[in-house]
């Protein structure tokens, strides 16, 4: 039995969710939350939301246990990418490109 929770065009290049998605792949959830919680990244608010929403989707949904729950999977994708123009010198632009992420926290419960 598994439960998910997907955050879809968040605003945060697929690089830098990567990092923290490392550190709370395979970990219990209250150490996840924790590491979320004091890990001064940016994005670990969304993350933090998202594993919440996750926890929430397992307990109501599912009737599973929320002190055996682990992540088991996280997965990340990258979104759409917004393009914008910023002026240069002599009339010129050079382009800004606005990179989402399409993130999917998957959890289990141990054994």
């Amino acid at each position: 039995m598994e439960a998910t929770a997907k955050a879809t065009y968040v605003r945060i290049t697929p690089r830098k969710v990567q990092i923290v998605l490392d550190l709370i792949r395979n970990q219990p959830v209250e150490k996840a939350q924790a590491i979320l919680k004091y890990t001064p990244k940016s994005a670990c608010e969304p993350l933090l939301k998202l594993l919440n929403s996750a926890i929430a989707n397992a307990t109501n949904n599912h009737d599973m246990d929320a002190t055996r729950l682990f992540v088991a999977e996280a997965m990340l994708g990258s979104g759409p990418t917004l393009k914008r123009m910023r002026a240069r010198a002599k009339g010129s632009s050079t382009r800004i490109n606005k990179k989402t992420s399409h993130i999917t926290l998957v959890l289990r419960e141990a054994e």
